[in-house]
């Protein structure tokens, strides 16, 4: 079935030199037939340059000439797809491609809109931060009692879409609050939404996780303004 099925995978990328290439090959190498578009949020370290000398036809580049966050540059992203099923991959290897398999098969069946990939229900996970778990189970259970879902893990970086339905979004979050923003969204627009465990493979700050307590604090404002004054 896998030969049947085309996919587009959007991957954005901030300061991610010594993982982008890696992340890109494990994302062709998939299953599937892909096309990768990578956003690159105007890196600093190398990442953009590696980019413009990479040399495939199934890979995308597009390029901001200011930081403007993760939802910006899946904005970008999402209005280049041509597939009938979007991918959302982080560009660190914390989310893995081989899981792909089990996140569209929702999808695939007709049974879904929309897919998450769930840390914390039974796949394989690196164990590190107690205080980001608490974190992340809070600001889900938030989420699920304003939109009355219930999912494990609303934060997580992997997500899968229809194309056909993520089109008629309207979605305008810059930053890391893109994922309550879409969450939101689906759910008041009634999108028929699983959830499927995946493995996680979690960076220390050392090895270049990013997201922190101030994210965590906007995420919260954000599920009160995207379903109550957006």
């Amino acid at each position: 079935m896998s030969e049947d099925v085309k996919i587009s995978v959007v991957i954005p990328v901030y300061n991610e030199v010594s993982t982008i290439g890696e992340v890109i090959r494990r994302v062709l190498d998939c299953g599937y037939e892909t096309e990768v578009i990578v956003v690159d949020d105007a890196s600093a370290d190398g990442t953009r340059e590696f980019l413009q000398r990479l040399d495939d036809p199934r890979v995308q580049r597009f390029y901001h000439t200011v930081n403007r966050g993760k939802g910006a540059a899946l904005r970008l992203g999402f209005a280049a797809v041509r597939n009938p099923f979007v991918i959302v991959q982080d560009a660190d290897l914390e989310y893995d491609p081989r899981d792909y398999r089990v996140m569209l098969e929702p999808l695939i069946d007709g049974r879904a809109d929309m897919v998450f990939g769930s840390r914390f229900l039974a796949g394989p996970h690196r164990v590190l931060f107690f205080w980001h778990y608490l974190a992340n189970r809070l600001i889900t259970l938030l989420s699920n009692m304003i939109s009355d879902l219930n999912l494990s893990d609303m934060e997580t970086g992997m997500k899968a879409f229809r194309r056909d339905k993520l089109q008629t979004l309207k979605l305008s979050a810059n930053r890391f609050t893109f994922e309550p923003e879409i969450t939101s969204k689906a759910s008041r627009a009634r999108w028929r939404i699983y959830e499927v465990p995946i493995s996680y493979s979690g960076r220390t700050y050392e090895e270049g996780k990013k997201i922190g307590w101030r994210d965590a604090f906007s995420a919260l404002g954000a599920i009160v303004y995207y379903r109550f004054m957006d």
